[in-house]
C-alpha cells in the first residue's frame, strides 16, 4: 500500500525592488560579467540593496535595470555617460509626470471650488435688493429689509 502525501507549495509575493539575487545570479539573468555590475555601481548606474553582511542583492527591478542598459550600449550603441544622461532624463520626466498629475489634480479641486463658490454668489446676489431710504439707495439683504418699509427692485 502506498500512502501519497499531499504538498502545498507556498507562494511568496516580493516586490519588484526587493533584494533576492546575489551578484553571480544577477549576473548570469542579466548576461553579464559580476565585474561589469560592480563596475555599474560604482558609476553609479545601479544601487543594490546590501544584506547585513554586505553582500549585494539584486533585486527584479536591478535585473531589468540591467538589461535595459545592456540593450542601451548594445543595440543603440550608448556610452556609458549616454546611458547616464538617458536614465537621469527618465528620472527627470517621471518626476514631472507626477507633478503634472498633482497639478491637474489641484487643479480639479479648484474648479469645483469655483462651482461652489459661483453657487453661493448667486445665493447672496439673489438676496441682495436694492432700498432706497431718504438719503439715498443702499444695497441690502432682503431679510433685513422691516416689513412695513417696502424696498424698490431695479436690474
Amino acid at each position: 500500500m502506498t500512502v501519497r502525501r499531499r504538498t502545498t507549495t507556498a507562494r511568496i509575493e516580493l516586490s519588484s525592488d526587493r533584494g533576492v539575487f546575489m551578484i553571480s545570479v544577477a549576473a548570469e539573468l542579466a548576461d553579464m560579467h559580476p565585474q561589469t555590475l560592480r563596475m555599474y555601481e560604482q558609476r553609479g548606474l545601479i544601487e543594490p540593496k546590501r544584506s547585513p553582511k554586505g553582500t549585494r542583492l539584486y533585486s527584479h527591478a536591478d535585473v531589468e535595470r540591467l538589461r535595459r542598459i545592456q540593450q542601451m550600449t548594445a543595440e543603440l550603441g550608448l556610452n556609458l555617460a549616454g546611458v547616464e544622461k538617458v536614465l537621469e532624463l527618465e528620472q527627470q520626466l517621471e518626476r514631472t509626470r507626477r507633478r503634472v498629475a498633482a497639478l491637474e489634480h489641484r487643479r480639479e479641486e479648484l474648479e469645483a471650488e469655483i462651482v461652489a463658490l459661483e453657487g453661493r454668489r448667486e445665493e447672496v446676489r439673489a438676496d441682495i435688493v436694492r432700498y432706497e431710504k431718504a438719503k439715498g439707495v443702499e444695497l441690502v439683504r432682503a431679510r433685513d429689509v422691516k416689513p412695513f418699509e417696502i424696498p424698490v427692485q431695479r436690474r
